[in-house]
């Protein structure tokens, strides 16, 4: 399974070693960083793991940050992507047997790194169980067409081969920095 990982500086030490347990296992790893310790902003990395989840160039993702709460927020702003944040091996499950989840969100503060390795384990062998769940799911993707502007995957406009489709890129790159920047 190809595997896209992010965190930011919190995230940092923990996402290497969920790196290293991934490529044990032998899946492929697309890691989008951040590749040094210094601060930074965790939308940007959550942006890149849940664009490459939605267009189609990773199977799955793992977001780290320091809580998880941030890079679920803001992979969840990304069409097409059911972020989880997941706290022990439970709700790893739960949130792929339930909610086909295809990112994973983890904290880097909070837990353990054999918790962690369990839980990545846990959700990555764990299949959706379908049924009364798909039909929730379904009623999400509507919402996401109707009122996202959201079509399928192959209605899309143009993607680029490794990045944001142009639109997108256009977007993420034409906000105005932060007054704390």
């Amino acid at each position: 399974m190809r595997i896209a990982l992010g965190s930011d500086h919190r995230g940092y030490e923990k996402r290497n070693r969920i790196s290293e347990f991934l490529r044990s296992t032998g899946h492929e790893v697309l890691d989008m960083g951040i590749f040094v310790r210094e601060a930074c902003d965790y939308p940007d990395f959550a942006f890149q793991v849940a664009l490459a989840v939605s267009e189609g160039r990773a199977d799955r993702g793992i977001l780290v940050c320091g809580t998880g709460i941030g890079m679920c927020i803001a992979a969840n702003k990304v069409r097409g992507v059911r972020a989880a944040l997941c706290y022990d091996v439970i709700t790893a499950e739960m949130s792929r047997r339930h909610n086909d989840a295809n990112i994973l969100c983890l904290s880097g503060d909070l837990l353990g790194d054999e918790v962690v390795q369990r839980m990545v384990k846990v959700w990555l062998e764990t299949q959706f169980e379908g049924g009364r769940h798909a039909r929730r799911l379904e009623k999400i993707a509507r919402f996401e067409r109707e009122h996202l502007g959201v079509g399928k995957f192959q209605d899309r406009p143009a993607q680029q081969a490794n990045g944001p489709s142009n639109i997108e890129r256009f977007y993420y790159e034409s906000l105005p920095p932060f007054a704390s920047d």
